[in-house]
């Protein structure tokens, strides 16, 4: 059986999975979906309704950190599992506290009682950090903490880009201007129809 991936292209949970598959070339079934109108399918497979999903022969993998490691293990030609422990820190702080005050920013009205440009300011406080970590990278070279929080930090600067590109970011804004001008990144983001039950297979890669 082919492993299949329920993703949603513009979801940065979604993007980091196809990263690593991208770039480990381990081959999936992808079936794009809407999230306004989940198929049935997606919702049997996934304990929790949301993408990326993937479905193995193994079992079902829910998190989009928990698909990029299973595809790097079977295949990490960049190596980007060989990253200092610090790493791990990395990517924590922009799943809890970075991805909250985004959220918090973004969806301000689905958040009333938090002020939208406080949240700002604590998003701000660990790209101001990640801005001084960076070189190139967070570290020598490519790895996975990379991968797994520029598509957060693109959804932040999205916000307002204006704003964004104004910021004495210079390390942290050619790092992600290096992402978004990259053929990786258009390879993941190619757009796909919505899949239908009984629709071909795609492949991805």
């Amino acid at each position: 059986m082919t492993p299949i991936l329920y993703s949603f292209r513009r979801c940065p949970y979604a993007m980091r999975a196809r990263l690593a598959l991208s770039v480990s070339g381990v081959g999936v079934e992808l079936r794009e979906i809407l999230l306004r109108d989940k198929p049935q399918a997606f919702l049997d497979a996934s304990p929790s309704a949301t993408v990326p999903c993937l479905v193995t022969p193994d079992g079902v993998i829910d998190e989009s950190l928990d698909i990029m490691i299973w595809a790097l293990k079977q295949n990490d030609p960049e190596g980007w599992l060989d990253m200092p422990q610090a790493g791990a820190d990395w990517i924590s702080r922009a799943d809890g506290p970075f991805k909250q005050a985004l959220d918090q920013t973004k969806y301000a009205t689905r958040y009333p009682d938090i002020d939208p440009e406080a949240a700002r300011a604590r998003a701000c406080e660990f790209l101001n950090d990640l801005n001084d970590q960076i070189d190139s990278w967070i570290f020598e070279r490519p790895a996975l903490a990379d991968y797994a929080i520029l598509p957060f930090v693109r959804q932040f600067a999205f916000i307002d880009k204006g704003w964004f590109d104004a910021q004495d970011w210079p390390r942290l804004q050619n790092w992600l201007a290096r992402f978004l001008g990259s053929d990786r990144f258009g390879t993941i983001m190619m757009k796909y129809d919505t899949w239908q039950d009984g629709d071909p297979a795609i492949r991805f890669p």
